[in-house]
């Protein structure tokens, strides 16, 4: 179907290498270096709080997916949407032997629609826009949808 890139550039800006100096900061390169994503570590793990860290992207990228999937199901279906605004939150939790993944995301929109639609028809199309979500089907993360209302 389709290839997707991406680089990711590092370099060495410590005068030595242990786990205490090392830097995190790298950058995530899309579309041959015209798009950049500085990034890092968590602050949590050594890294920059200024730029988005792995974890984050990670449920952005979630986020993005059922938005863009949820949009595309409504313009077929001549429903037309005004706005959308994701607080989307992921859960960082110790699994099967300690190791660390991402358990959980949350997924919160609000979205504003030109017309009227009730709870049952917002809560369908978000279980359809999850259901052909790419990001969503390719992890095990409990992925859920608690929308915001107005």
């Amino acid at each position: 179907m389709s290839e997707l890139h991406a680089s990711i550039i590092w370099k060495r800006t410590s005068p030595d290498f242990t786990y205490e100096t090392y830097n995190r900061a790298y950058e995530v390169r899309f579309k041959d270096g015209a798009v950049v994503l500085p990034s890092s570590s968590a602050p949590e793990f050594r890294g920059d709080a200024g730029r988005a860290d792995p974890e984050e992207a990670f449920v952005a990228a979630l986020s993005g997916c059922h938005m863009l999937s949820l949009l595309a199901i409504c313009a077929r279906k001549r429903t037309r949407v005004e706005s959308y605004d994701d607080r989307a939150v992921g859960f960082l939790k110790k699994g099967d032997g300690g190791k660390l993944w991402i358990a959980r995301v949350i997924l919160s929109p609000r979205i504003a629609f030109a017309e009227p639609v009730d709870r049952d028809t917002l809560a369908r199309l978000h279980h359809d826009a999850h259901e052909v979500c790419f990001i969503a089907n390719s992890v095990k993360t409990d992925v859920s949808v608690e929308p915001r209302f107005s």
